[in-house]
């Protein structure tokens, strides 16, 4: 600091986090919590409970079983005490029903993939990734001291090029599934096909697509072919399709065993809850049981884009089960959605950063276990607050 300036005193020294606040406010950015009652008459189509598991007799049920048999809590980390049975019975049903050699679950989604990124690459490795990949993934790049190439959006040419120009030996291509703004496809058969020819892996985040694309719900990567292929890791979480918490890696035996001894986020990490696990564990098993859950949910998604495109809105093509529909702005985004959560239909509210492309969303990903008829509200409660601008309607 020069003599002009100061140092600010103990009561000044977080003055920066009121300017920027201020900034983000006048900027219709600023974020809130809602904490939720247990219940509620309001139709929910904020959450990403996918198949309607969460509220499952069967799943809630063994979540509280669990936790009276083996706690709380899972009591440490996974290498010390946070493993139980139950971990292990979830990681060889996760693998065996997605296709892969082996699972290894984490505490969530996010320390998942932090450490599929991070464990997989380091310093003189190459990262070539989608620029719309989820913040857990970017983070990842992040803390990997890798060489990062950013691609355009499902380029595959791109993808290629980068592969074939690396200075490094080793390289990892990183991309969701369906990816979470817009719910597109990403396209994994011709990006294996350039992984393979190039001496690549591909890590591919299945969060919005296990359970919902493909023969039972068995997810993007399976339904594409790639299961069980020997360059290919897929990373999940629980806490979508299965109604629970917490995520996964599958892949070849010798990755997961990889991310047990060098995985930060695993090795220091507290092991996911018995209850959480119990859940997860109970949902697959449903899933399996009913196979049909995943299809429902596609077909809901699909009906509801009919719905909302026929009503005027500018709507997302869906290819899983996640549907949004444009705002012209963030302030605009946060309106809508306060009336349709005033018109009892609770969704959410994707901005800026969240949307790459700086356009607000509201989402709506419907459940194959609700009644077909509330949806009527959806569309009244979308249509009569909609908000005019250049990205509101069709």
């Amino acid at each position: 600091m020069t003599a002009g300036n100061p140092l600010p005193a103990p009561d000044e020294v977080f003055d920066w986090i009121d300017v920027r606040a201020q900034a983000r406010q006048e900027a219709g950015l600023a974020r809130q919590l809602r904490p939720r009652a247990a219940g509620s008459d309001a139709l929910d189509l904020a959450s990403n409970d996918y198949l309607g598991l969460a509220r499952d007799k069967r799943v809630a049920g063994a979540a509280a079983a669990a936790a009276l048999k083996w706690g709380a809590g899972s009591t440490g980390s996974r290498l010390v005490t946070g493993s139980t049975e139950l971990h292990t019975e979830l990681e060889l049903e996760l693998a065996s029903f997605c296709g892969m050699q082996a699972a290894l679950v984490f505490s969530s989604g996010f320390m998942a993939n932090l450490a599929a990124v991070s464990a997989l690459t380091g310093p003189g490795t190459a990262i070539v990734a989608d620029k719309l990949i989820h913040a857990s993934l970017i983070d990842g790049t992040r803390l990997s001291k890798a060489d990062v190439a950013v691609m355009g959006h499902c380029d595959v040419a791109g993808v290629t090029n980068a592969l074939a120009k690396r200075k490094h030996e080793r390289a990892l291509v990183v991309t969701d599934s369906v990816f979470s703004v817009d719910g597109d496809l990403a396209p994994l058969a011709p990006l294996a096909h350039a992984c393979g020819k190039h001496g690549a892996a591909l890590l591919v985040d299945d969060a919005h697509g296990f359970g919902v694309i493909g023969e039972a719900g068995k997810g993007a990567v399976h339904d594409a072919g790639l299961a069980g292929s020997p360059n290919v890791v897929m990373t999940l979480t629980l806490s979508k399709s299965l109604g629970a918490q917490g995520g996964a890696i599958l892949g070849p035996r010798r990755v997961i065993k990889h991310m047990v001894d060098h995985a930060r986020s695993f090795i220091f990490d507290t092991g996911l809850a018995p209850g959480s696990v119990a859940a997860a564990l109970t949902a697959l098993r449903v899933l399996k049981e009913e196979p049909q859950l995943a299809g429902q949910a596609r077909q809901n998604a699909f009906e509801l884009t009919e719905r909302l495109t026929a009503a005027g809105l500018q709507v997302s093509t869906p290819t899983a089960a996640v549907v949004s529909v444009r705002a012209p702005s963030p302030e605009a985004a946060v309106a809508w959605a306060n009336d349709c959560r005033t018109a009892g239909v609770v969704v959410g509210c994707f901005r800026p950063p969240s949307t790459p492309d700086q356009i607000s969303r509201p989402p709506a990903p419907d459940r194959p276990r609700r009644r077909r008829r509330p949806r009527g509200r959806l569309i009244t409660a979308r249509t009569a607050s909609r908000p005019q601008g250049p990205n509101a309607g069709a």
